[in-house]
């Protein structure tokens, strides 16, 4: 089995208070019908959250990352084609809304939402 696959699958099992915060407001499109996956093997890294639709990688750091390593890791993941954002783990863990609200902002800035209502249902302005 490839190894990548078996490490993300550890990671997904094995995940920190973090992400599990995070992953719960991400999880069954909760984030304006937005699908979002974790724990995802791109090129040789597995990243914390992806939306594919979007191409919009989150990641999260914490004490461990280092700011060369991470930015390597960065310019390799968008050269794939994905848009990375990154987050303190604190950030989430004090300002979960702020979070939320960059991701939002971003998935609105970076392609059409996926699941677009029909013209006849959108609210009037």
């Amino acid at each position: 089995m490839n190894c990548r696959i078996d490490r993300a699958r550890r990671l997904r099992r094995d995940q920190t208070d973090v992400e599990k915060k995070l992953w719960s407001h991400l999880r069954d499109r909760q984030l304006d019908g937005w699908k979002f996956r974790r724990q995802v093997p791109i090129d040789r890294y597995v990243v914390d959250f992806l939306c594919v639709d979007a191409r919009l990688v989150v990641e999260l750091d914490g004490g461990q990352h280092a700011a060369e390593r991470d930015m390597q890791r960065t310019r390799l993941i968008e050269a794939c084609g994905y848009l990375v954002i990154r987050f303190w783990n604190n950030d989430v863990l004090t300002n979960i809304d702020g979070v939320l609200l960059r991701i939002f902002e971003t998935l609105r800035t970076v392609t059409p939402h996926p699941n677009p209502l029909p013209d006849g249902e959108r609210g009037q302005e």
